[in-house]
This record gives structure tokens, sequence and C-alpha cells, in this order.
């Protein structure tokens, strides 16, 4: 019997391959799979099992959770196509027999209002609704959502936003991941809903004082009407419809839907989180 990992060639999932090898787990009872399974050669080279699992192809799931005794089932990226791909594997894995699928959800996605958590919402509701012996792990934002956009705020002077005073509880990705490892290696999880978060809430103009004290340099943060925002965005480059889930996400954190002061994330990696000062140092170095 296995750990399967859905998206192993993205960063959350990868890292959490990685924490289970790091937790002792036999490579040869980690599945790692990938729409492109090229992407996680490196898996396979060091023992790890890999197969091709596309969730819009029913046929490749069934072969990647052949076995499985777990599933982590990593959120998947296209938001309009999320809940169709989500519930396409939730069905592989009742198949299959999963004693346990650990979900990638988000911060309160039973009652936050923003595009994203509608899809986890959905997500969440099928698991139940399929009787599926399930975790949710309400992920709250990744700090890697701002430390990869330093340059750019180096280069601007300003964080900008339109999450006004709301507080955020972002974590890295390595430390949800490994949260994710505990939960797929050790018993009494299923049923239970954790919502995972940062010991260090902070505001967006805590982030800019913050990158200010790591650099040297001024850094303030502009809060801008949602309109607004949307428009730096696609001037940035970005497409309309991720600059749109991006501005709700922040209006999200303005009525504090991606807080959490639960403590789940440390208890169940047994100490504190990475701070956001640690994490900026990091991705400054």
């Amino acid at each position: 019997m296995s750990i399967v990992v859905t998206g192993a060639s993205g960063q959350l999932g990868g890292l959490t391959v990685e924490a289970l090898l790091a937790r002792g787990v036999p490579a040869s009872q980690i599945v790692a799979t990938s729409r492109d399974i090229a992407r996680i050669k490196d898996f396979a080279d060091r023992g790890v099992v890999v197969r091709r699992a596309d969730f819009a192809e029913p046929d490749t799931l069934a072969a990647a959770f052949e076995g499985a005794d777990k599933l982590l089932l990593v959120s998947t990226t296209t938001v309009d196509e999320r809940v169709a791909n989500h519930r396409r594997a939730v069905d592989a894995a009742v198949a299959a027999g999963v004693s346990l699928v650990a979900y990638t959800s988000m911060s309160h996605a039973a009652t936050a209002t923003t595009v994203l958590a509608a899809t986890h919402r959905a997500t969440e509701e099928y698991l139940r609704e399929r009787a599926v012996p399930a975790v949710m792990l309400r992920n709250s934002w990744y700090l890697e959502n701002y430390t990869a956009q330093l340059p750019l705020i180096l280069a601007g002077g300003a964080v900008a936003g339109a999450a006004g005073r709301g507080r955020i509880s972002a974590a890295t990705r390595a430390d949800y991941a490994e949260a994710a490892a505990v939960v797929l290696t050790t018993d009494g999880h299923a049923g239970e809903v954790y919502e995972l978060g940062g010991d260090e809430a902070f505001t967006l103009a805590d982030l800019a004082a913050a990158i200010s004290a790591a650099t040297g340099k001024r850094i303030t943060y502009t809060d801008l009407p949602a309109g607004e925002l949307a428009r730096v965005l696609a001037g940035a480059g970005l497409p309309a419809e991720l600059a749109h889930v991006l501005v709700d996400a922040d209006l999200g954190m303005a009525r504090g839907e991606l807080f959490t002061d639960s403590g789940d994330l440390r208890r169940l990696i047994g100490r504190p989180t990475t701070p956001p000062a640690d994490a900026i140092a990091d991705a400054l170095r």
C-alpha cells in the first residue's frame, strides 16, 4: 500500500514528496503523479514510483491511484476547471479504495466568500457526499506569493494591494507540505478540518515594513480600489481572469478570510512556523 501525491511536479506537491522522504517513508511506497512525468524524473531516479495522472482524463487516475492507501489531493490551479477536476479525482480515489484523502483546501472554505473559496467549498462538499474518509488541510496564503514579487516590489518601492488592514496568516509552502506529510504518516486525522496558517499574521503594510527592514530601502503599502488594482495587475501582464481572482482574494483578506489563529499548523509540524522575516531574508539571498 502506498501514499499518492498528486501534482508532484508543482511546488507544494514536490515539497510534500520531499517531506515524506524526510520522515522516513520508503521511496518505493510513495507515488508521485503529474500530467508530465518528465518533470518528476528526479523523483523516479531516487526510487519514488512515478505515474502519469491528468485530472481531465479519468483513465489515467485509475492507473495512478491503483493500490493507494492514502492520497494527497493537491488542488489544481485552473479555477474554472477545478471543481470538475477534483470530482474526477475523488471518484477515482473511491474506486481505488483509499483509506484517507487529504485535500489542500483554503482558509475558512465553508464560509469565505471569494471565488477561490467557492471552489474549495464545493470540493469539500463532494468529499462528504461521496463519504470518503478525508481531512481538510485549509491552507492560508503562501508567503512565496509575496517573496516571489520582491524584485518588482523593490523596483517600484511599494507593495500594492486591496487588502486594507486585513491580517493574513501566510506560511511557507514547506511548512504546509510538512503538515501534509504528518497527516499522511500518522493516524487520527480522518474527519478533521485543520485551519492552517503562520504564527505571525501580518497586514500588507506590515509586509512592506518587513521588506524595508530587510533591504534598507523604503517600501510603502499602497492600498488601491479593486478596479484600479485589477488594472495594475493587467498592466503587469497578468491575464484578466487571474487578475480578477487575485483582486478578489485581496478583498477576502480585508474581510479576514485568510487569517487564522488556530495554531493547527504549528501543532502538526511540532515547531513554530517560518517567520515572514526569515522567508524574506531567504528570498533575498
